[in-house]
C-alpha cells in the first residue's frame, strides 16, 4: 500500500511516499506563489525521482498552510497533528514537540501513543520564526543557512533587545555601523529566537523527550542555544526534521486507508 503526504508551508513545501508502513522517499522545495503549484511541484519531483505516476498513490492527506487548495489532496489534517504523529513515529518516547515554521512557532505535547494532547502556537508576529532569521540574516548580509555555523565561532555574544522583526532589523544595522563583530551579531540573532522559543515551550510544559522539527531545526546555533535554556538535549531524529509534518500526514493517509478496507 502506497500512500504520500504534503505539507506545504509558508516557506517550504515537503512531500513524503510510504509503502508498507516505510519511507521510501522525500523531497523539500522553496513554496512558490500559490500553494497548490507548491504542493504539485514539489510531488511532481518526487514522483519523478521515484518512477511513481499519482495513479500509484492510494491515499494522499495534505498539512500545513495551503492544506485545504491542494486539489490531488484525499483528505487534509492539520499540522499540529501531523508533527506530532511524525515525531512519535520516528521516536516512539517523544513527549515534546517544538515546530519552528517560517510563519509560526508551536509547543506541542502528545502522548505515549502519538496523540496530541496539549499544544501552544505564536502566529500574531513573525519574531520566533524562520522569516524572522531570514530577514536578520539580510540584514547582517549573509546566507541564512550560515547563522549557525557563525554563532558557534562567537566569543561575546550580543544581546538582541527588540522583539520586533522590524525593529530588530534595525538594531542589527546599528551593531553593523558600530563595526560589531559580525559572529557575535549572529550569536544574539541565535540566541534571541531561542529565547522566544523557551517562552513558548514553557506554556506546554517540557516534558520529555523533546524534539525540535521544521527548517529551524537546522540550525545548529538556535539549538544549542535552546538546548541550554531548557537544560536538555534534543532527541535526534533518523530522518529530515523538516520532512517530519509530510511524514505525519502520510501517517494518517495510512491510517484512513486502513480504516476504509
Amino acid at each position: 500500500m502506497i500512500v504520500a503526504g504534503c505539507d506545504v508551508g509558508s516557506l517550504s513545501a515537503e512531500a513524503v511516499i510510504m509503502e508498507n508502513g516505510t519511507i521510501i522517499g522525500s523531497e523539500i522545495i522553496r513554496v512558490r506563489p500559490k500553494a497548490e503549484q507548491s504542493a504539485k511541484d514539489v510531488m511532481d519531483k518526487l514522483l519523478t525521482r521515484l518512477n511513481f505516476s499519482y495513479n500509484d498513490i492510494r491515499f494522499t492527506v495534505a498539512t500545513g498552510y495551503g492544506r485545504e487548495n491542494i486539489s490531488f489532496a484525499d483528505d487534509n489534517v492539520s499540522e499540529i497533528s501531523c508533527h506530532g504523529k511524525g515525531a512519535h513515529f520516528l521516536v516512539p518516547s517523544i513527549k515534546t514537540v517544538v515546530d519552528v515554521g517560517g510563519q509560526d512557532c508551536k509547543a506541542i505535547r502528545v502522548s505515549s501513543n502519538g496523540a496530541l494532547e496539549d499544544f501552544v502556537m505564536n502566529d500574531k508576529c513573525a519574531a520566533g520564526t524562520g522569516r524572522s532569521l531570514e530577514l536578520n540574516a539580510e540584514s547582517l548580509g549573509v546566507d541564512v543557512s550560515e547563522l549557525g555555523p557563525l554563532s558557534l565561532e562567537a566569543t561575546d555574544t550580543i544581546t538582541i533587545t527588540n522583539q520586533c522583526s522590524i525593529f530588530t532589523e534595525m538594531e542589527i544595522m546599528h551593531l553593523l555601523m558600530e563595526d560589531k563583530s559580525v559572529v557575535n551579531i549572529a550569536a544574539g540573532i541565535n540566541e534571541a529566537m531561542a529565547r522566544r522559543v523557551k517562552m513558548l515551550v514553557g506554556k506546554v510544559g517540557v516534558k520529555k523527550d523533546i524534539g525540535i522539527t521544521g527548517g529551524v531545526s537546522k540550525n545548529i546555533g538556535v539549538v544549542k542555544y535552546l538546548e541550554n535554556m531548557l537544560e536538555t538535549d534534543f532527541v535526534e531524529f533518523p530522518e529530515d526534521p523538516q520532512i517530519i509534518g509530510a511524514l505525519g500526514a502520510a501517517l494518517f493517509a495510512e491510517e484512513k486507508t486502513k480504516q476504509a478496507t
